[in-house]
């Protein structure tokens, strides 16, 4: 079944793609939820006109997504955490204190864009993938301390 998403939608898409799915995953949980639209002639058409008038401001997003990316590269975050004697730390790091911990560096940037792939267990540095644009992917530095 071929729809188009009016949504990003993590591991399937991005905003305006035409992408193909299961019939009843498209059915019963992308159309009625309002992710996505049956891809049929005339809604090709319309997305086609779309991405026409958007191309411009899609390029001025791109550039705004670089220039951040270049910052957040040289960027190197400090996670304060309870660290035990073994030198495991007490819960885990997760996106929220990294976007918070990038917000007090002054990048406004929302936690569901991050994504830690490896487990912080312990201190030490991490990295985490930043999701900027469908284009611009970064990785941010992170340093987990003790308290």
């Amino acid at each position: 079944m071929e729809i188009i998403l009016k949504t990003d939608i993590k591991g399937l898409g991005y905003k305006n793609d035409l992408v193909d799915v299961k019939p009843g995953y498209g059915r019963n949980y992308l159309i009625p939820q309002g992710f996505a639209v049956l891809a049929t002639e005339s809604n090709k058409k319309i997305l086609a006109e779309n991405i026409k008038q958007a191309a411009h401001k899609a390029e001025k997003l791109k550039t705004e997504a670089e220039n951040i990316a270049a910052k957040l590269a040289e960027t190197t975050l400090e996670i304060k955490a309870k660290i035990g004697e073994s030198g495991k730390i007490f819960g885990k790091v997760t996106t929220l204190q990294i976007s918070d911990a990038l917000a007090t560096q002054g990048f406004d940037i929302d936690r569901k864009k991050i994504s830690i792939n490896v487990p912080v267990d312990g201190a030490g540095e991490f990295s985490a993938e930043v999701d900027l644009h469908r284009e611009v992917k970064t990785s941010v530095k992170f340093v987990v301390v003790g308290e």
